[in-house]
């Protein structure tokens, strides 16, 4: 019956966009002193949990969990267990008790906008530095189109995935189709974050 419990804990999967998993994200930057915006930084994190755990996991698991490749908007509670040892915790839910008790929890309420909360029509308006201004229209299961874009190598036509925006944070968009050229993942403002980030609602 134990063995049942701990097979079904260890299939308890969270969203990729809850605070929590964002905030482990950032914490996992901090420690490596890197964002996560390019393959051989996800190919360093990797490296730098089999160094210090001795544990596998997989660039490709990493791309997904920060957006930098589609995938599923849930995550395992396994590959939470594995970052949260490599910050010195004993697992996932340890790491939640600390931040929930401590000042750590305070961070996790950064200004953010997840595609959950949007309906298909609503628009958001980002921008970062220096001086790229862009507004995307969401067309539903995570996929936007951009409808404006001002002093950036996106343009307007272009469609991309992307879950959740975090104000200061870079964003991630994977399938970014523009114009004839296949899909790619893309990051924006990889330096400072997006410094802009507004919810324009559809007229209904």
């Amino acid at each position: 019956m134990r063995t049942f419990i701990r097979l079904i804990e260890k299939q308890r999967k969270m969203k990729k966009t809850s605070p929590e998993v964002v905030e482990l994200k950032k914490q996992v930057e901090e420690r490596l002193n890197r964002k996560m915006k390019t393959p051989k930084d996800f190919d360093f994190l990797r490296s730098t949990i089999w160094d210090s755990n001795k544990e596998i996991i997989s660039s490709t698991t990493l791309k997904r969990l920060w957006g930098y490749i589609s995938g599923a908007d849930q995550t395992r509670t396994d590959t939470l267990d594995i970052l949260s040892r490599l910050l010195g915790y004993k697992d996932w839910d340890d790491f939640l008790e600390v931040i929930n008790t401590s000042g750590a929890s305070e961070f996790i309420h950064s200004f953010h906008i997840s595609t959950d909360g949007m309906q298909a029509g609503d628009r958001l308006r980002v921008s970062w530095r220096p001086d790229r201004h862009c507004l995307f229209r969401y067309l539903g299961n995570a996929i936007f189109i951009v409808e404006e874009s001002v002093n950036s190598k996106l343009q307007a036509g272009d469609t991309f995935c992307a879950s959740l925006f975090i104000l200061n944070e870079p964003l991630y968009l994977s399938n970014l189709i523009h114009g004839d050229n296949p899909p790619v993942p893309y990051v924006v403002g990889n330096k400072d974050g997006i410094c802009e980030l507004e919810l324009v609602p559809a007229q209904r």
